[in-house]
């Protein structure tokens, strides 16, 4: 098949709980740029169990199509039956760019269906824009540790293939008088058998959410200089109604579990308000908070990197200013009340 026979932008929506994922509408907010430099549609592709009625927020936040696949066999992801049907999809509507947000979900099916089609994958993409004289898919993602950006092509395949962090890309602003064209897609139950077993689903006991759905971040790093002191962090975070995030030394060195880590090898965030301490700021975590709208830094090296992100700075030690803060806090709040 000649490569100026795919056509179009899709984006790979996401279900969880029974429910469109707001990473979904990140998505589109990334295929929508691409497509209207391409001058094609932007599609998204939805596979769950009673989800067909719940695609019209796809079409609020940008989508002209939505491919849907509801049955019951899709109540959990299973990654074989997934890559099976978005690889059916793909050879028949032939789609010229295909990107999945590089949760869970996008980071183990992405790869699979690659893989089934032949063609490339670049994970974890900062950037995304197009080549107009070639129209190619530029990728752009940190290499190297993060000390350079590479920019990555996939010239003689298709479809174009990549992951994008969340919370990297605020979606479009809803509009509700907006809707779509629906496809359901129906397949024989062969397609749904699995070499997996789903057994349970456990949720992490040490965050009441995903700190990438925070708008408030409390964020600790090696200058906390024990486990017990992120106490302190907790105790913040529940004033300011956020959430705790930490550096990688921290979590290296067990005082927070890693799903609160943030940088490039943690989660991508960007919250309202992120606080910094303890942190130095190497490149990798900047790489994960940079996008957060008001950065506060406290560390007590002046010339930490953090401040250059920062937008207020305390050049002081965290142990010191973090118990002021809270008493500070806590006594207005009983003002408050």
């Amino acid at each position: 098949m000649a490569i100026e026979d795919y056509k179009n932008v899709w984006t790979l929506g996401e279900v969880r709980n029974g429910e469109i994922s707001s990473v979904s509408y990140e998505l589109l907010a990334w295929g929508k740029k691409l497509s209207e430099k391409l001058g094609v549609k932007l599609c998204s592709v939805v596979l769950g169990r009673d989800i067909k009625g719940k695609v019209q927020s796809l079409f609020e936040y940008g989508a002209d199509e939505v491919y849907v696949v509801d049955d019951p066999n899709l109540e959990h992801f299973l990654p074989d039956v997934h890559a099976r049907i978005c690889e059916s999809l793909v050879n028949e509507y032939k789609p010229e760019i295909l990107i999945a947000s590089a949760t869970t979900y996008g980071r183990t099916l992405m790869p699979v269906l690659a893989a089934k089609l032949g063609t490339g994958l670049t994970a974890d993409c900062t950037e995304l824009d197009v080549d107009l004289n070639e129209r190619i898919l530029l990728q752009t993602r940190p290499a190297i540790g993060g000390n350079v950006m590479a920019t990555i092509k996939t010239p003689k395949h298709r479809p174009q293939m990549a992951t994008v962090r969340p919370k990297s890309k605020k979606p479009l602003e809803r509009d509700s008088s907006k809707s779509g064209n629906v496809i359901s897609k129906e397949y024989p139950q062969e397609i749904y058998k699995s070499r997996y077993k789903w057994i349970s689903f456990e949720k992490d006991e040490s965050s009441d959410s995903p700190i990438q759905e925070a708008d408030v971040i409390i964020a600790g790093g090696k200058g906390m200089k024990d486990e017990k002191n992120f106490k302190m962090l907790y105790d913040l975070a529940k004033v300011l109604d956020g959430s705790v995030g930490a550096s990688r030394p921290a979590v290296d060195m067990g005082w927070i579990p890693y799903s609160h880590q943030i940088g490039l090898s943690g989660k991508t965030v960007s919250p309202h308000f992120y606080m910094a301490l303890g942190i130095s700021g190497a490149v990798q975590h900047i790489a994960g908070m940079s996008s957060s709208e008001i950065v506060v830094a406290v560390n007590k090296d002046p010339d930490a990197p953090i401040f250059k992100v920062a937008d207020f700075g305390v050049v002081g030690d965290a142990l010191e200013i973090l118990p002021a803060l809270l008493k500070k806090i806590g006594h207005k709040g009983e003002e408050n009340e």
